[in-house]
């Protein structure tokens, strides 16, 4: 490990890591309200504040296992040092700006997983990278949103088949209800995975530094703030991403809403538990192909869908390539 930091630039990298947080919450807002605003149950501005309580209180729910992978498990604990997190943060800030700017929902999960692999390797190699960690994390790029597609297909065929004795009036009134569940447990899956990758950096800066007393684990203050940072982005809402994830890749009643919301939630809850860090983004798509799927085939925007698979195909290896120039950068600058 690299020799201590002066206390004023540790806090400054803490707050970059939590500007990080507030983008990954503003990026993100619309992977929690995205159906539940398309299907009318909520106006937006209220469906962002229901979402940022969720995104707050979700630690209360949750293990700190997506942390320890994030801070351990992705690139060597051992080699990471000040300069490697900032690298790893701004590889990922970038890409979220530039993709909220463009309205295209990438992952901002996978931003940070790239950040940290291409600084961890510009410093060490390939022999930084924790490759049981890394490989988990590359496999549910693809099983996210698969588990997600199929989750919301089945809830929709299911929910179909014990509503079809139903008015489509009393279907859609019972559904509109169902929603605030359905889009609360989406938000507690959101904050107890996104917030925790912050606090993974975070903590492992801190252990970099000897601040942990020897041994890594996640303070009680950096969960707290963490779970604030990313409920506050929540609030400010990523309208751009609203608009692609509620309604240009298909269209929504209620009840599609709810399936969608459930599919992913499960799937959140699911990898949060066993300690992947998966991209709410990814899942939340995956669903509402789902849904779209089962009404029929052409109900879903292939083009669209196609375009977001490109991105995030392209997040790892462009994030990684940023924070490795800035890493050798930082490097060259001192």
């Amino acid at each position: 490990m690299e020799a201590t930091i002066a206390f004023p630039l540790l806090v400054g990298l803490v707050a970059v890591a939590l500007f990080f947080d507030f983008l990954n919450g503003l990026h993100d807002a619309a992977n929690s309200i995205a159906t539940i605003v398309s299907t009318r149950v909520l106006r937006p501005h209220y469906a962002v504040f229901w979402a940022a309580f969720f995104n707050f209180i979700a630690f209360l729910f949750f293990g700190l296992h997506v942390a320890e992978t994030v801070g351990k498990g992705i690139i060597d604990a051992s080699i990471v040092t000040p300069a490697v997190i900032f690298a790893a943060l701004v590889g990922a800030i970038v890409w979220n700006i530039v993709t909220w700017i463009a309205g295209i929902p990438s992952s901002s999960s996978h931003a940070l997983i790239g950040g940290l692999v291409g600084a961890g390797v510009a410093k060490a190699g390939t022999g930084a990278i924790v490759w049981s960690g890394l490989g988990k994390t590359i496999a549910a790029i693809a099983l996210s949103p698969a588990t997600g597609f199929l989750l919301a297909l089945l809830l929709v065929l299911l929910v179909s088949w014990l509503f079809v004795r139903q008015t489509p009036f009393a279907v859609d009134s019972t559904f509109r209800i169902m929603q605030f569940f359905s889009a609360s447990l989406y938000s507690l899956g959101h904050g107890g995975n996104d917030a925790q990758k912050t606090m993974g950096i975070i903590a492992v800066l801190l252990y970099s530094q000897g601040m942990l007393g020897g041994s890594f684990h996640v303070p009680l203050w950096v969960v707290l703030t963490c779970q604030s940072a990313l409920a506050l982005g929540t609030l400010f809402g990523g309208w751009r991403i609203v608009h692609t994830m509620g309604s240009k890749i298909t269209r929504l009643n209620p009840m599609q809403g709810f399936c969608a919301e459930t599919g992913g939630a499960v799937t959140l809850f699911a990898a949060t538990w066993l300690g992947i860090p998966v991209s709410t983004t990814h899942t939340i798509t995956g669903a509402i192909i789902g849904v779209g799927a089962a009404r029929r085939v052409s109900a879903v925007r292939w083009g669209i869908a196609g375009n977001i698979v490109i991105a995030w195909i392209v997040t790892l290896p462009a994030t990684a390539a940023i924070s490795a120039l800035t890493y050798l950068a930082v490097n060259l600058a001192r």
